[in-house]
């Protein structure tokens, strides 16, 4: 046997040695090593909604279980009830100046810093949550959204949908126009001003003090989210009339990062964080479908009396909505870009969604 082949053969042995010796437990010892030296990250997250609160609270305490394990615990995030760190509604600008890292809350409570941030939040007898997330994906709505909230150094997520939900708790029954002619409602956002064109006095209140206002007589109707949120707040047993929805068809809830900080994670946690979020959503509107199903079924054993809004009143709540729309969109002219992109994906999907979705729920 020549040297050369010989030096070789030896060679080709040693490595079949050392590899035949690196067992399944020293492999995974490895890489586990690797996970332990990767650089940790830890975020704080600060919500608007109390401890432990149902579909809403406890949807963001899963997703930030579900960034550690998929980050194998390189990407912890620290969830901070309301008035924990900062406020239930100063989370914008705690995030925005860099206090805290990120915020999980509904984007139509910014409107005062710009009108537009009502429309990512949904459109009142507007899109459903599928086709608001079709045009957020697919018709410009997260360019839109991104855009605007960069002027505040913030990156958002949507983060959950509450699906359609109900039209409110009255004292006592609306069966025509003339019935919302000074009637003093709990309700906020682009809703709210549709209502006041129709005679409605809108009130804003914290969650704390509804019950105990319409018990009262302070206010003679609130709006709430639907039946699992709201049967947890006791209204039915102060306001026996619940009323079908429209003003809130699909309502976004969003889940917003400091754009700074975002932009410095890797790519890897950028990525968990964002298909983190999709999980996130999809769940809490599906959470939101299945524990108002239940929750329906109870507040009919306590005979609340569900009923739909008058013809009437639908129909003056779309001419309200479009004056509402003309007035917002003449003073603000971002408000004008958003609403014209919704525009025309509705018309884009809305054919679609005629005859797949509503043609079988009519028939089925």
């Amino acid at each position: 046997m020549k040297r050369r082949d010989f030096v070789k053969g030896a060679i080709a042995a040693t490595a079949a040695i050392g590899f035949s010796g690196c067992t399944r437990e020293m492999i995974e010892g490895k890489k586990n090593v690797n996970i332990s030296r990767r650089k940790k990250v830890k975020l704080k997250l600060a919500t608007s909604w109390p401890a432990n609160f149902p579909i809403m609270g406890t949807g963001v305490d899963r997703f930030a279980e579900k960034v550690k394990a998929m980050s194998g615990g390189s990407l912890e995030i620290k969830v901070y009830p309301k008035n924990i760190l900062v406020p239930a509604l100063a989370v914008f600008d705690a995030t925005s100046s860099g206090q805290i890292d990120a915020f999980h809350s509904g984007p139509y409570y910014w409107k005062g810093k710009n009108p537009a941030f009502a429309l990512f939040s949904g459109l009142p007898l507007g899109m459903v949550a599928s086709e608001l997330s079709c045009w957020m994906n697919y018709g410009g709505g997260y360019d839109l959204w991104r855009e605007l909230y960069a002027k505040f150094n913030l990156y958002p997520f949507v983060g959950g949908n509450t699906g359609v939900q109900m039209g409110g708790w009255f004292r006592k029954p609306i069966e025509s126009l003339a019935d919302l002619h000074g009637l003093k409602m709990r309700i906020p956002g682009l809703g709210g001003e549709v209502m006041a064109k129709l005679g409605v006095n809108p009130i804003l209140l914290p969650a704390g003090e509804i019950y105990t206002s319409l018990e009262r007589g302070t206010i003679d109707a609130t709006e709430w989210v639907g039946p699992a949120l709201d049967i947890r707040m006791g209204f039915y047993k102060v306001a026996r009339y619940y009323y079908t929805g429209w003003h809130e068809p699909g309502s976004i809830l969003e889940l917003t990062f400091n754009k700074a900080r975002f932009e410095s994670l890797s790519e890897e946690h950028k990525a968990i964080l964002h298909y983190a979020a999709e999980a996130m959503t999809a769940e809490m509107y599906h959470e939101f479908m299945h524990e108002n199903a239940i929750a329906l079924e109870k507040l009919k054993e306590v005979q609340v009396d569900i009923r739909d809004f008058p013809p009437e009143i639908i129909e003056a709540a779309k001419t309200a909505l479009a004056q509402v729309v003309e007035e917002q969109s003449g003073e603000s002219s971002d408000f004008k870009r958003v609403f014209e992109s919704m525009e025309r994906y509705y018309r884009t999907i809305k054919p679609w969604s005629d005859i797949s979705e509503a043609k079988y729920l009519a028939i089925r």
